[in-house]
Formats: structure tokens, C-alpha cells, sequence
């Protein structure tokens, strides 16, 4: 390391004025040497006077530069007054001492001077920026929360908003969450997305999610303050092994799931049964359930079976059922104590899915009344089954029962040993509306053994004179379409459903359809669905099943769905359609189940009990039938009502006695109907015009009329 040329040239200065300072007041007292080492004393005494009294910072080195000449002259007076050279040499030993101090010195009093270079050589240092220093931290902030201030600040701020706290969430390396609020008080957070911080903190968009912060006691809350948790961690694992709540957030209750809006509530299995329940619940309570069941089964992992995965909705409540085995394809045996009714007039008639119990009733226990029947269903759906348990169940309670087909088979053959009145065919389904009409008005007056006095029907008043007639109309479609009889038996059915339930007379017509054009009229499909429990069997599509039920329900649409067959899948039809394969025949018929509609709105999906034909049913029924009593018989009797009903069709009874010349206007009212008993008008139904010649032969009826 060099020394600069000025220090050399000083300490140079002090080593040639020590001699001086030591010889001069030997050789000469009066010298002029001496009087200007001490006139230089007196003018560093001077400088300390100056510097002591200066406000400036740097006194202390102004004073110790003065220092040399104070001193200078301090060893000239001493060498002057000591005889000679002193003792010891004393004048040469002060002046090598202050010459030794004045280098020793030098250093530190050089740097009183502005504009000079350091006393020392020092390397000249590189040129580089100088490092901002490290910022205060006023608040205290732990180093989590310090690192994620800076990578936030190296972001650009996003949504001009500051980190208040990062807190790690626990056994997670990289996971965290952060408090955030808005930098000017009294603004909203706005503008801040999932993509801002995970850029902020270099992790995928997904995973981040932004939360709002609720008032907490010593924290605001509100628009101005937002959460952003940030889990990379967890969502790896999520995504190799979720849990079942989390499976459910992510495939079903996402927007894009099966059921939106939705969490889970647990999970069971029941073992026994081979049943897999999953209980959900809407996160808005006041939203209903909006399920599309094959979606959830790819979300949840399940096979796409409807035989096997059914759903359960209850309010904002909802529960999913995956069965091992189709529960649905196991007969439940009809017995007599399952159909006999309790107190308040209900039987079971089936079981559910889940193996509850299912009840129907026979007549309305808290509306004091009857109970209509609505039963609907294809072709060998399982209507005519349901009907031998309701009517077993009717006739173990002591009810009277009719029942009337369009065409004679088999079960309804075997039904009518065991009931009151049974008949295959238009004419006797006419003739039996006709005769539960006129029971309306004779029960109307017929006294009660207490008061003498006559009353509306009470169901289970041991004081009523007369039974409770259940009037059966299977295939009710097809005989409301009867070209001699549909209009007598859609009119008198309309009015049997409407007034017959305060006569204890209740109407259970069966059919395929529920329509208008099909003999159901907009009155008698109200009253039928308000004052029975509805039951649909398969109807062929699951539209269908909706439309008959409407009305009966608040949401149609939450109807359970009946396929044509119950299959189990086995395998993939693509592999089998690759390998030319037929697919498998192993359908199980779900004749049987059916959709019954409860009191509350709500439908569920049953297997009805099974009556065995082929056996004796004498188990189920009474020992004895229920008969009507002699005085009605006799009252039917007087209006030429009560007869043999399978009889031909006697003159007068539907159409007006036509003349012995006019037997084309006899047919015609033989075709359109007719005034009669019970009828009202001539009972003319317009015949169909199907071409212009059958139009122009109907206009040229009426100008001749």
C-alpha cells in the first residue's frame, strides 16, 4: 500500500523542525526563530479556543490538528530556560518527542480537513448499486408474513391491497393463507382474482381460492378485507386421494356437477343390506335440489344403473342410494295381516327401496271420508296385482266392492268370487256408475238408527246403516272411448268422483292414460288425485309418469323414474359391439313397482305386495262378502236399477224408445247415445268426419233438421 506524497512531505516537516525547536534557544534566546515557534503556539492556542466553542461537528480533530504548534512551542519555551542541553539531554528528548507525536497523530487530525484525501491509501472500490436497505417492521410481522409482504411487492401489489398476516396451515410445507386488505381505508377490494395471487406465489391458479373475512371482536371485516388461501399441497393429495366430502365438492356439488350447490353430509354402509347411502343437503337451504342421478354416479365412481342407484329427495335434503343388487326385483308376498287396515284406515301395500313400509288407505281418516283411487299403468304393469290387494284390503275393513272391465280375463274372474259385483264388459260398467249414482240419492235419505235423522257418511261410525261401495273401473280409457257407452260411463264417473264420498261411495277407475281426450276430465282427475294417493306403475316413459302425476305433486319432476327393465350392466357395450358380442339378456320385469304419491306431495318408489293368482285368496279376503243392505237393494230394485247387469241392453234403459219406421234414427242414437235414466238431452254425440263426402252428408243432416 503507497503512502501519499502530503503525509510524507509532513512527517518530512516534523522530523527537520525538531533539531531547530532544540538548538535554536540554545545557541540564541533572543533569536527570531523562538518568537515565531511561539507567535505559531499562540495562534494554535487560538484555533482550540475557536474549535471548543464551534457548533460543528469535528471539533475534537480541529483541536488535536492545532496540537502541533501549541506543542512546538511549548518545548521552544522549555529549551530556552533549561541551562544548557538540560538533563539528560532533556531539550533533544522533547523536541524527537513531538516530532514522534506529530507523525503518530497525522492520521487522525487530517480528516478536520475538507476536499483531502485520506491519510491511509485505500484501493478504489468497484462501482455497484447500493442494496436499499431492509424495511422496518413496525408492526412486529413474524418472517412468514415478512416473506410474503416482499414476493406481494414484487407482484406490483395486485389490487392496490397489503398482506396483514400469512398463517401456514399445519403439517403443510407450502400452504398457507393470507389476510389481505385495501391500502386506502374505506375502499373495497375489487379486481383481485385466483390468477393475481398465484402468480404472486408461483402455484397453479386452482390452487388458490379467495374467501370473504367476517367482523370479527378486534378485526374489521366486510368488502375491504379478503382471504386467499393458497394450497398447493393439499390439492395434490386432493387430486391422487380425496376424501368423500372432497370427491362430492369436486365432481357433484361443482357447478358443472350432478348436484349443483350441494355438500355432503356423510356417508354409511350398511353391509346387511348391500346399500351404500349418501346423505346431501343443499349449501342454500332455501334452494331445491336440482339432481341429475347418471351424472353423480360418474362423479361418485358408481355404475350407471337405475336398478341399483335411486334417489331420495326431502326439501333442500336429498339421499342416494347404490345397491350391490337390484332391491326392486324382490317379491314382497301379500298377507292378511299386512292388508288388514288400523285405526285410521291404513294398510301396507308395498315396500320401498330402502325396505320401509308403504301405506295406503281406504278411506281418509282425518278428512272423514272416503278415499278415491287412482291406479295407471301400461299393459302388465301390475295394475290388476294392486287392485286384489286394495280390495282385499276394502273388504277386510267391511267395504262393499264392484268391479267392472271392458273384457273378461283371468284375474279379474277370480277377483269377483270374493267380492260383491263383478263384469267384463262397456254395458256392465255403465250399468254399475248408474247404480252407485242412484245410491247417492237414496243413502241421501236414509235415517240412522240414533236420531232417526239422515247423515253424510262417517268412515268407522258403528252407527252408519250402511257399508262403504268402492266402485272399480279397470281399463276406465278404453271403455270411456265405448262407441254405445263411453259417454254414460265418462259423465257418470265424473259425477260418482265428484259428489259420491259424502255417500261413502268412492270411484277407482284404472287406465293407461290420465288425459282429457281419454275419458279423465280436468274435475275428476283434481278430485281423484286430492283424495287418494295416486298410484303410477310403469307408464313407458318417464314424461308420462310426470304428466299423470301432476297436480299431485308440487314438483313433477322430482318423480323416481321406472325403466322398461331392470338390467345390471356387464362389461362395456363398446367392447361388445367391437367384438360382435350380442349384450346380455338378464332383465329383471318391473312389474309391480310403481310411484305412489304420499299426502305430503312427495312420491317414492315401491315393489307393491304380491297376490299369488294361482293360489287360493281366500287368505286374504273375508270369510264372507260384503253385501249391500236389503233396503238399497230394494230402492235400486224400484228404479229398475239392480238386475242381472250382464243382461242385453233393455228398451228405454239408455236411448228413447225409437218409432217402428224410423230404424235408421235408432241406430244413429244407438251410435251417439241418447236421453234415458240419469241422462240429460238426447245424448247426441257427433260422429267424426274423416272426408269432404262425410262433411257434406253432415251439413245436408242439419238443412234437413
Amino acid at each position: 500500500m503507497s503512502t501519499p506524497r502530503s503525509v510524507v512531505l509532513e512527517r518530512l516537516a516534523y522530523t527537520l523542525t525538531a533539531p531547530a525547536l532544540a538548538v535554536a534557544p540554545n545557541l540564541s534566546p533572543d533569536s527570531p526563530v523562538n518568537q515565531v515557534v511561539q507567535l505559531a503556539g499562540v495562534a494554535g492556542i487560538g484555533g482550540w479556543i475557536l474549535a471548543a466553542r464551534s457548533e460543528e461537528t469535528g471539533a475534537g480533530r480541529k483541536i488535536l490538528r492545532w496540537s502541533p504548534l501549541v506543542f512546538a512551542a511549548a518545548v521552544d519555551v522549555a529549551a530556552t530556560y533549561t541551562t544548557g542541553w538540560g538533563p539528560w539531554g532533556l531539550d533533544a528528548l522533547l523536541a524527537a518527542g513531538w516530532a514522534a507525536a506529530g507523525s503518530l497523530i497525522l492520521p487522525f487530525s487530517r480528516h478536520a480537513r475538507r476536499r483531502h484525501r485520506p491519510a491511509l491509501a485505500i484501493p478504489t472500490p468497484e462501482l455497484r448499486p447500493t442494496p436499499a436497505p431492509a424495511p422496518a417492521r413496525p408492526d412486529n410481522a413474524d418472517p412468514l408474513t415478512h416473506q410474503a409482504r416482499k414476493l406481494w411487492e414484487r407482484a406490483g401489489i395486485p389490487a392496490r391491497t397489503h398482506i396483514v398476516s400469512a398463517t401456514r396451515h399445519p403439517a403443510m410445507r407450502n400452504d398457507l393463507t393470507i389476510l389481505l386488505r385495501a391500502l386506502e381505508t374505506g375502499r373495497p377490494i375489487s379486481g383481485l382474482s385466483e390468477a393475481d395471487v398465484a402468480a404472486a406465489f408461483g402455484v397453479h391458479e386452482t390452487d388458490v381460492s379467495l374467501s370473504p373475512v367476517a367482523v370479527q371482536p378486534g378485526r374489521q371485516g366486510g368488502p375491504g378485507w379478503l382471504e386467499a388461501h393458497i394450497t398447493p399441497d393439499a390439492n395434490a393429495r386432493r387430486r391422487e386421494a380425496p376424501t368423500d366430502t372432497e370427491r362430492w365438492a369436486d365432481r357433484v356439488g361443482g357447478p358443472k356437477g350432478g348436484a349443483p350447490g350441494s355438500t355432503l353430509v356423510h356417508k354409511t354402509r350398511d353391509h346387511e343390506r348391500g346399500v351404500t347411502f349418501y346423505r346431501a343437503k343443499m349449501a342454500d337451504s332455501t334452494e331445491t335440489p336440482r339432481i341429475d342421478l347418471p351424472k353423480v354416479c360418474r362423479g361418485l365412481g358408481l355404475p350407471e344403473d337405475d336398478s341399483c342407484v335411486f334417489v331420495l329427495i326431502d326439501g333442500s335434503e336429498f339421499l342416494i342410494s347404490a345397491f350391490d343388487k337390484p332391491p326392486l326385483s324382490q317379491i314382497f308376498p301379500a298377507t292378511r295381516e299386512l292388508l288388514t287396515p288400523d285405526a285410521k284406515g291404513m294398510y301396507v301395500c308395498g315396500y320401498t327401496i330402502t325396505g320401509q313400509p308403504v301405506k295406503t288407505m281406504v278411506y281418509q281418516h282425518d278428512k272423514n271420508a272416503p278415499a278415491h283411487g287412482l291406479t295407471l299403468g301400461v299393459s302388465r304393469s301390475g295394475k290388476t296385482q294392486f287392485f286384489a290387494i286394495h280390495m282385499a284390503a276394502q273388504s277386510l275393513d267391511g267395504h262393499v266392492v264392484w268391479l267392472s272391465t271392458v273384457r273378461k280375463d283371468e284375474k279379474t274372474t277370480v277377483l269377483g268370487k270374493y267380492i260383491d259385483r263383478q263384469g267384463s264388459n262397456a254395458l256392465w260398467m255403465a250399468r254399475s256408475l248408474r247404480a252407485a249414482k242412484a245410491l247417492c240419492e237414496i243413502r241421501a235419505d236414509m235415517p240412522w238408527p240414533h236420531d232417526g235423522q239422515p247423515h253424510d257418511y262417517k268412515p268407522g261410525d258403528p252407527r252408519c246403516p250402511y257399508r262403504q261401495l268402492n266402485v272399480y273401473g279397470d281399463e276406465f280409457m278404453t271403455a270411456a272411448q265405448d262407441a254405445d257407452f263411453g259417454e254414460f260411463i265418462q259423465k257418470d264417473g265424473e259425477d260418482l268422483t265428484v259428489t259420491g264420498l259424502k255417500y261413502g261411495i268412492s270411484y277407482n277407475p284404472a287406465g293407461q292414460s290420465p288425459f282429457a281426450h281419454n275419458g279423465f276430465s280436468t274435475e275428476m282427475k283434481d278430485n281423484l288425485r286430492q283424495n287418494s294417493r295416486p298410484v303410477v306403475f310403469n307408464m313407458g316413459s318417464p314424461a308420462a309418469t310426470r304428466k299423470a302425476v301432476e297436480g299431485a305433486m308440487e314438483n313433477a319432476y322430482d318423480v323416481p323414474t321406472i325403466p322398461a327393465r331392470y338390467s345390471r350392466s356387464e362389461g362395456s357395450a363398446i367392447e361388445r359391439a367391437m367384438r360382435g358380442e350380442a349384450d346380455p339378456e338378464n332383465g329383471v320385469s318391473t312389474g309391480g313397482v310403481a310411484v305412489i304419491v304420499l299426502d305430503n306431495g312427495r312420491a317414492v318408489l315401491m315393489r307393491s305386495l304380491y297376490a299369488d293368482f294361482d293360489t287360493d285368496l281366500s287368505e286374504l279376503f273375508p270369510d264372507e262378502v260384503n253385501r249391500l243392505t236389503d233396503y238399497e237393494i230394494s230402492e235400486l230394485e224400484k228404479r229398475g236399477l239392480w238386475f242381472d247387469w250382464n243382461e242385453p241392453v233393455r228398451p228405454g234403459e239408455f236411448w228413447p224408445e225409437p218409432d217402428e219406421d224410423d230404424e235408421d234414427t235408432s241406430r244413429s242414437r244407438r251410435r251417439g247415445g241418447g236421453g234415458g235414466r240419469g241422462s240429460k238431452g238426447d245424448g247426441r254425440r257427433p260422429e267424426q268426419v274423416a272426408s269432404p263426402r262425410q262433411a257434406l252428408e253432415a251439413i245436408k243432416s242439419l238443412t234437413d233438421a
